[in-house]
């Protein structure tokens, strides 16, 4: 599956929050109130694929969305 930077980056979030916090990840804030906002196109695109519902300021991974954000976490553990 093709996917831009921009979905990517709300993925690599997620797996940022489950690697510092110990936890599996399933929702995602797409905007915090303080200035940091997810892209919407990218929100758009996860949405499109069937990764993501969105819920005014936050986000739910679907099971694939949380299967990516698995696949991104092995990737950074392969890589060292």
């Amino acid at each position: 599956m093709a996917m831009s930077d921009k979905a990517r980056s709300i993925l690599v979030f997620a797996a940022y929050h489950q690697l510092s916090s110990g936890e599996r990840v399933r929702d995602v804030v797409l905007a915090d109130g303080a200035g940091h906002k997810a892209d919407s196109g990218g929100v758009a695109e996860l949405e499109e694929a069937g990764l993501l519902t969105v819920d005014g300021d936050r986000g739910r991974l679907s099971e694939a969305g949380e299967a990516m954000v698995e696949a991104i976490l092995e990737a950074v553990r392969a890589a060292g």
